[in-house]
């Protein structure tokens, strides 16, 4: 646990770095990668440690998005309207798997797949206070240069999935995380060894919430406006998935590890393929997937495996 978190924080020092090149690419680059590392490693509660396939993570990316900005519209600083932003996520979260997670499977998938378009019919409707389909603007905050505002954004998401592994980790070595791997293999058999499987499900939805919640509030007060169709996209359910297969799902560094890999593939392909980018990117993903199973960290562990000296 000790050397996790060790790891943790130097690679945070590391990327901390990044906003001294001064370059805007990599500046922007570089939040959004951060911004990939929060929704997998939210996604790995569920997902990957209790193995209930989720994809709620929209649902929550749009309702802080919405949380934050509706708050600083009525004068809420921008600090405390992303924790409003988490609250309202991890509230709605929770509310949410007490209703859901008595559905398991297929099931549960295309139940949390609706939330989001819920979620998006309401803020449509809301003209008044969300702005509906024109959107919403933000407050632009006030920094010494356009550079100093991108790099605060830079450090916040930074920090936020720092916050996010601190929890991973944590979680993995607790009874918490202990009951969700005994969810995921046999989910019956825990509950006859007397694990709270309902409660253990509902905790685990709740932290795949709260820290989304927080960076789409991050994500909206970066990007200065928001629209229903760009914070509720279904997209950023499924790529907090595929993110999550590409690492290493119910592992600690996995889901970082696939959202690198992810959004390094996601440049490259979208620069050399531009029409086409989306299908050639789900070509690539799907290879990936089928020739590493069990993520980017099953090749760390080929190496790790004894040699057989039999003859």
């Amino acid at each position: 646990m000790k050397r996790a978190l060790l790891i943790g924080v130097l690679l945070s020092g590391v990327l901390a770095l990044v906003p001294l090149t001064n370059d805007a690419y990599w500046l922007r680059l570089g939040t959004t990668m951060l911004m990939y590392g929060v929704l997998a490693l939210s996604w790995n509660f569920i997902g990957g440690m209790a193995g209930y396939p989720s994809f709620a993570v929209a649902a929550f990316l749009g309702l802080g998005a919405y949380t934050g900005a509706v708050a600083q519209k009525f004068g809420l600083p921008m600090g405390w309207a992303w924790v409003a932003a988490g609250l309202s996520a991890l509230l709605f979260a929770t509310l949410l798997g007490a209703a859901l997670l008595r559905l398991r499977g297929h099931y549960f998938a295309i139940a949390s797949l609706v939330v989001a378009e819920v979620l998006r019919e309401l803020v449509n409707s809301a003209t008044e206070l969300t702005g509906g389909g024109m959107g919403l603007n933000l407050p632009v905050p006030s920094m010494i240069s356009v550079q100093a505002q991108a790099s605060f954004f830079f450090y916040a998401m930074l920090a936020l999935v720092l916050l996010t592994f601190v929890a991973t980790v944590i979680t993995t070595h607790s009874r918490l995380g202990f009951g969700l791997r005994c969810i995921q293999q046999n989910e019956a058999a825990a509950d006859m060894l007397g694990v709270n499987t309902t409660a253990f499900k509902i905790a685990a939805f709740a932290l795949s919430g709260v820290f989304v919640g927080i960076a789409g509030a991050i994500y909206a007060s970066w990007v200065h406006y928001i629209e229903p169709p760009d914070v509720f996209d279904v997209l950023y359910s499924v790529k907090a998935i595929v993110m999550v297969l590409l690492g290493g799902a119910g592992s600690v560094f996995g889901p970082l590890l696939g959202a690198a890999a992810f959004l390094t593939l996601e440049e490259l392909v979208w620069r050399k393929f531009l029409e086409v980018h989306t299908g050639v990117l789900g070509l690539l993903i799907v290879l990936l997937v089928m020739f590493l199973p069990r993520g980017v960290l099953s090749i760390t562990q080929l190496w790790k495996r004894p040699k057989d000296h039999r003859a």
